[in-house]
């Protein structure tokens, strides 16, 4: 049996596709397990810097596989979550390239990852109440913390999906790209991310994750805890040595 999942490295990039077009792409226990593996190697892999995910065919994915959930499986791992990733993302930036569908699960992938590039034949949802279903998999926590409030309560209490144009207005989509051009798009963002200071990225998402949950006061406290270790840094010697010698900096992560 084929495997629901491909990767590929492209410089400091890793390209994980999920591989069910004729399913659009459906989660099953299988591509879940396989999602976690890829985003263990990608946080454990030093020659990699970001991920970016995408579907193969014209879908990026509609959600988990109601056939394999009616069985009573469940598309999840215990230590990630929903498609190995909603609970517990990687700690490294992970950019969704969406391409037609990304609805119920696919949406809320979308929603665990850090930046979102999306073709013109885009659309999002979250149809759970459509099935009897809630959007547990983070869809109703992730998208209550990124859009206004009402516009979260109607795309979660109606299960109408929204077209890219929509979706980049509330705040879900960074940009448009031509139809078939998102992962293109996504791998050139990857690129000009991955030429950055590793360590800076890393501790930068970190930081701008912790920092949604709390006050402005403990986050500012939390900024000054970590930025020593940052301004110390063998990486941050190296970035203010190159710009003095106009040079490119060569990055260590340490």
């Amino acid at each position: 049996m084929s495997s629901p999942l491909r990767c590929k490295q492209i410089g400091s990039v890793l390209v994980i596709t999920l591989d069910r077009p004729q399913l659009k792409n459906a989660i099953n226990r299988e591509m879940a397990e396989s999602l976690a593996d890829a985003f263990d190697r990608l946080d454990a892999d030093d020659s990699l810097k970001i991920g970016v995910l995408t579907g193969e065919g014209p879908d990026f994915c509609a959600g988990m596989d109601l056939k394999a959930f009616a069985d009573g499986v469940m598309p999840e791992t215990r230590e990630r979550g929903l498609a190995g990733l909603t609970r517990v993302p990687p700690r490294k930036p992970l950019i969704a390239a969406v391409e037609g569908h990304a609805v119920a699960g696919g949406f809320e992938l979308v929603l665990s990852c850090d930046l979102v590039i999306a073709s013109e034949t885009a659309r999002f949802g979250l149809p759970e109440v459509k099935r009897g279903l809630i959007a547990a998999g983070g869809g109703i926590v992730r998208l209550a913390q990124m859009v206004p409030r009402n516009q979260a309560a109607h795309l979660l209490l109606t299960g109408d999906t929204i077209p890219v144009g929509e979706a980049k207005e509330i705040g879900v989509v960074n940009s448009i790209s031509s139809a078939g051009m998102a992962l293109d798009d996504a791998i050139d963002l990857a690129h000009r991310i991955s030429r950055n200071a590793p360590l800076a990225v890393a501790r930068t998402k970190e930081l701008f994750t912790a920092s949604l949950c709390l006050t402005a006061e403990e986050a500012f406290d939390m900024v000054d805890l970590a930025a020593p270790q940052i301004l110390y840094s063998n990486d941050a010697r190296e970035g203010a040595t190159a710009f003095r010698e106009k040079r490119l900096p060569r990055w260590s992560g340490s």
